[in-house]
């Protein structure tokens, strides 16, 4: 067979089946009457053999080898190929992710494009310096990519460089609260940590009703930090997780500060007063939650708070006895 209709039928050039030929992959094809290259069936069938490991990424030289060494073992090389081909698909995911994360951000012109790559490449950057400064003068650009701002503040384990991003993120709006809200389910824990941290200081009702939902979420973590951001908010939903947290000594003094905020609207004192005395009277044993729960009680207004106490101010533990009357007092003065 000629080179022109090997080259038809395999699909390989005839340019390129003279480089293999340069090469040693091809023996020198045999020569017609007429001085033209003759392929016989097993150049053919080599042709393709070279052409399918071609098509595995092998290097011209690999194939040679695989092909003439006898003592050849693939796995070694197959492995190779394998790791490099991950290695690629990386950095075609990394590159796709960027260009897709320019395109959202719309931007007007390519100065925009290029402070945009500047901000993704600080962001990444290995400097804390230059990922805090790059969080911070994200506000300020043109165009703000917001999906890498939350990818960089769900990953990021610098307090400071963390908090920078937090805020950034808070000034960008509603616009990385769904990608926020999904990290909720990451199944690495300080993932879902940063994730609810980071709703937390977002002030808006969308924020406020992600971090709603977050009180049902399976990591104990994450529906704490929900429960300390809306007690602030002022959302009575807040109350049973914060009364477990005075219980459970979590973050108790902070979580009787959330409480006590809550009880200024008299709708809710009487409530929390009442979910507290609950506490006390159903399966809290230990001394040292009964001493928190009535410390709790102390900033609770309403006649259900001072009821409690007087109750408490006659308990067996003399420490919880002598608390509540002394709050009982203060309370009396005030």
């Amino acid at each position: 067979m000629l080179i022109g209709d090997v080259a038809r039928r395999s699909g390989v050039s005839a340019r390129m089946l003279r480089h293999y030929e340069s090469l040693g992959l091809l023996r020198s094809a045999d020569r017609t009457g007429a001085g033209y290259r003759e392929y016989s069936s097993d150049d053919i069938r080599r042709i393709f053999h070279i052409e399918s490991l071609r098509s595995l990424g092998l290097s011209l030289r690999d194939v040679r080898r695989a092909l003439d060494d006898p003592g050849f073992a693939p796995s070694d090389l197959v492995d190779d190929l394998i790791r490099q081909t991950r290695e690629r698909i990386a950095d075609e995911t990394e590159l796709l992710t960027r260009l897709r994360r320019i395109g959202a951000a719309e931007p007007d012109g390519w100065e925009d494009v290029l402070q945009i790559v500047a901000l993704l490449q600080a962001l990444g950057s290995e400097s804390a310096g230059k990922r805090q400064r790059a969080a911070l003068s994200s506000v300020d650009a043109a165009s703000v990519p917001t999906e890498a701002l939350v990818e960089a503040a769900l990953n990021e384990t610098d307090a400071n460089v963390a908090g920078a991003l937090r805020w950034a993120l808070a000034q960008s709006g509603d616009g990385g609260l769904g990608l926020l809200a999904e990290g909720l389910d990451s199944s690495v824990a300080e993932v879902r940590k940063r994730a609810v941290q980071s709703i937390a200081e977002m002030p808006s009702r969308k924020a406020t009703a992600r971090l709603q939902d977050a009180l049902t979420n399976a990591d104990i973590v994450v529906r704490r930090c929900a429960a300390m951001a809306l007690g602030a908010r002022g959302v009575a939903d807040a109350v049973p997780t914060l009364i477990d947290m005075v219980v459970e000594d979590a973050n108790d003094v902070d979580a009787a500060d959330a409480l006590s905020a809550l009880a200024s609207r008299p709708a809710l004192a009487d409530q929390i007063a009442s979910r507290l005395v609950e506490s006390l009277a159903h399966g809290v044993v230990e001394s040292s939650a009964r001493r928190r729960l009535t410390q709790a009680l102390a900033e609770i207004p309403g006649t259900t708070a001072s009821r409690a106490l007087a109750d408490l101010s006659h308990d067996e533990d003399r420490v919880v006895a002598l608390t509540a009357a002394y709050i009982l007092t203060t309370r009396d003065a005030r």
